[in-house]
């Protein structure tokens, strides 16, 4: 029996055995792969990529997968790092040039760092060390990651977050972990650029400008992926373009010094520190009821869930109890639309609905004693911090002192402080995190497909009994042509086998298949490793379209060569489709539940912002005026004269003049300005932005004397030109006050004492 067959049947048993050699011979070793910089070509940098002695676990998915299997991943982990530094020093990788190192995410609470830190310090030369951290770690050990990073942070280490874009989750993190250098997922460069794309860049082009970040870009292979990168804003690549890994990186190429961004202070996740102390001395707090506070969490939320995919959200709720239905509802929602939320409170289970990490507070937190909301993204930064001041009587009168902050600083340590305690996720990692065992098809056609001698005729019956299609293609033969298809595969595929033998599988792509989806395909091949992917083919030489879970398995050689390649298929139409109806009807839900917010929030006969609206409009208007030392005016408008027109003309006509005034104010404002209709004749103006040295009143009254010029001049009604005129009462914040409530109780009275006696 060949040795693709012994792996294939090999037990549980044996593969521990192997890795207990593996481990205690110091087997583990690695090879090296140049980083470079773009514009020079000189390698700054090499990338340490783990790997087993020659045989079953040689490569790095066998070999981690037993470790796993065994519950030997951090042993094995500390094997690689290891092995990656004293790899580095025996090649001669050391300073000006930069070693980058990984960190398997499943041992962050208890990986051995203090004895690579030594190993890196006192490596002849010195190590320059970056710590990779793939984000399959973010979600399910928030809180060890921000203390590996501060740990790593404390050596000198450099931290890098590896595969950005393949998940929105490294970006909505990469504020919390102030990464050093950004490697972006290789399908940035390598697929066809799309609005996911676009966003992903958008997220990381900001945090690079504003912490100088360093952004690399991997899977480069060919001139076409360069030319990407550097359109992507990245400044180093990585990949086959440049050099493939090796345990001799070899010498003669140009190096250089990797320049890092200024060294950053880590965010200790703290669980001792609550969100509320990391409010700065000094910083100006207000009372309260829980009221108020919970419409201000809401409209945080909201703030959330525009940033959608890239936004980080958690909360402290004081107790189980307050986390409500329509709070749930609201989560829910926050779930499915941003890229990780937490919340926190006395007895909340760890997941109070799917996708929602939540933690019970202990007896003594002082969080138990506060009201938190977090967002943070790399565009935008936000909490409400507030603490109970112990009042008895109605729970939305009870009284709070709290912040809204926009702090940058301010609201990435109170958000760690709500990550620290947050335990980590237990039971099954997700599929992508643990490749699932191949099924007992792919073990039987590995067999098969490598001649084992014994009981072959029983393993081709097995093969035409499965209800799963099989094939085989043989990576040796031009064009790497199909060898062999059980009879399931041929009812996939819609051909008789003699019709299938001998073309290569792309005969089954449409051009609606998923090029993505094709590229990763092509790039396991090219790697050797196993891959899962859902794709469109089409079956028949009707090429009727039908949706395949494909499973694609490498078999190897006694030297270890991948010679051909197992694929599993699977007709999952059925499911594709249901899966597709229901994202429609929940889009068309979504989207008829915008537009009746929308219309609840519109004035029906001008289009105009309703009172609600505006309210919620100009609250946000103050807040990001206090954060900016700006100020905000707001004018109260309304109509003289408009009674005699309905009287004269009819409510028709009326209708037309509030139509044609609200036009005009509109027309006359910038685009930040706002505008609603209060009712009857009565228009409110919002100036936001306005200096606050001082001057914000006189340019307001410089706009309201404007709007009062455009409404006097005639409008066409019915044929006849009518005059109305407009008296406008000024109201400026903070002078006037601060809140709504209070800006328009004043701009009420004064527009009341600008008023013509008659009209008063």
């Amino acid at each position: 029996m060949d040795l693709t067959s012994t792996l294939t049947l090999a037990t549980a048993g044996d593969l521990s055995d192997t890795l207990d050699a593996v481990l205690a011979s110091g087997g583990v070793r690695s090879v090296f792969q140049p980083i470079v910089e773009i514009d020079t070509g000189r390698v700054v940098a090499y990338e340490a990529l783990a790997r087993g002695p020659r045989g079953p676990l040689e490569r790095p998915d066998q070999l981690f997968g037993a470790a796993r299997a065994a519950s030997r991943l951090a042993e094995l982990d500390q094997a690689c790092r290891t092995a990656a530094l004293r790899g580095a020093v025996e090649q001669g990788l050391t300073a000006p040039l930069t070693l980058f190192v990984n960190v398997e995410p499943e041992v962050l609470d208890h990986a051995p760092m203090e004895t690579l830190l030594g190993l890196a310090t006192s490596a002849p030369g010195g190590l320059r060390v970056v710590l990779e951290i793939t984000e399959r770690a973010l979600a399910a050990r928030p809180a060890e990651l921000l203390r590996t990073v501060a740990r790593v942070r404390s050596a000198g280490w450099g931290v890098a977050v590896d595969d950005v874009g393949a998940e929105e989750m490294s970006l909505a993190f990469m504020p919390l972990l102030r990464p050093d250098v950004v490697k972006l997922d290789l399908r940035l460069v390598q697929e066809r650029p799309g609005p996911d794309v676009a966003e992903i860049m958008n997220a990381v082009n900001a945090y690079a400008e504003r912490t100088g970040a360093v952004v690399l870009a991997e899977g480069i292979e060919h001139e076409q992926h360069l030319a990407m990168a550097r359109g992507l804003g990245a400044t180093l690549g990585q990949g086959w373009f440049f050099g493939r890994p090796a345990a001799d990186p070899g010498t003669g190429r140009e190096t250089g010094e990797l320049a890092l961004p200024a060294p950053v202070d880590a965010v200790v996740a703290d669980a001792t520190v609550s969100p509320f102390a990391c409010l700065p001395e000094g910083t100006p707090l207000r009372l309260a009821p829980k009221g108020l506070l919970i419409e201000l969490s809401k409209q945080l939320e909201r703030e959330a869930m525009r940033m959608g995919r890239t936004c980080v959200v958690a909360a402290a709720f004081q107790e189980a109890r307050h986390f409500t239905p329509s709070t749930t509802q609201r989560y829910r929602d926050l779930v499915e639309r941003t890229g990780f939320v937490c919340a926190l409170g006395e007895g909340m289970p760890e997941e109070p609905l799917p996708g929602l990490r939540g933690t019970t507070l202990a007896d003594g937190d002082p969080v138990r004693g506060e009201w938190d909301v977090t967002v943070l993204s790399p565009h935008f930064s936000a909490a409400l911090l507030a603490r109970d001041l112990g009042d008895t009587g109605p729970e939305r009168e009870r009284r709070f002192e709290y912040a809204l902050t926009y702090d940058r600083d301010t609201v990435v340590r109170a958000t760690s402080s709500l990550l620290a305690r947050v335990a980590p996720r237990v039971g099954p990692a997700p599929a992508a995190v643990r490749p699932a065992p191949p099924t007992a098809a792919v073990a039987v056609a590995r067999a098969a497909a490598t001649g084992a001698p014994a009981g072959e005729a029983l393993l081709l019956e097995a093969l035409g009994a499965t209800p799963s299609g099989v094939a085989v293609a043989d990576l040796r033969l031009p064009d790497q042509p199909l060898v062999y298809v059980n009879p399931a595969f041929e009812r996939l595929a819609g051909l008789p086998r003699e019709q299938l033998l001998g073309r290569n599988c792309r005969f089954l792509q449409d051009p609606d298949t998923d090029p993505g989806a094709i590229g990763r395909i092509r790039a396991a091949i090219a790697a050797g490793e196993e891959c899962r992917e859902t794709v469109l083919n089409v079956r028949g030489p009707e090429r009727t379209p039908w949706w395949n879970e494909l499973h694609l398995a490498p078999v190897r050689d006694a030297s270890g060569t991948v010679v051909q390649y197992i694929g599993v298929q699977v007709d999952v139409t059925a499911r594709v489709e249901a899966e597709r109806a229901l994202m429609q009807e929940r889009d068309r839900t979504r989207a008829a539940m915008a537009r009746i917010e929308e219309l609840a929030a519109t004035d029906p006969l001008t289009g105009l912002a309703n009172r609600r609206r505006l309210q919620e409009q100009v609250e946000t208007a103050l807040w990001d005026a206090r954060a900016r030392g700006e100020s905000l005016a707001l004018l109260f408008l309304d109509l003289d004269g408009f009674k005699a027109v309905n009287d004269r003309f009819g409510h028709a006509a009326g209708d037309e003049l509030l139509q044609e005034v609200a036009t005009r104010l509109r027309q006359r404002l910038r685009r930040r300005d706002l505008v609603a209709r209060l009712g009857g004749d009565e228009f409110l103006v919002a100036l936001p932005g306005l200096s606050g040295d001082g001057g914000a009143a006189a340019e307001a009254r410089r706009v309201a004397d404007d709007l009062t010029e455009a409404v006097r001049r005639p409008v066409d009604v019915h044929g006849a030109p009518v005059f109305v005129g407009a008296s406008v009462g000024v109201a400026v914040a903070p002078e006037d006050g601060d809140e709504f409530a209070a800006l328009l109780h004043r701009a009420d009275l004064r527009m009341y004492e600008a008023k013509p006696v008659l009209t008063r």
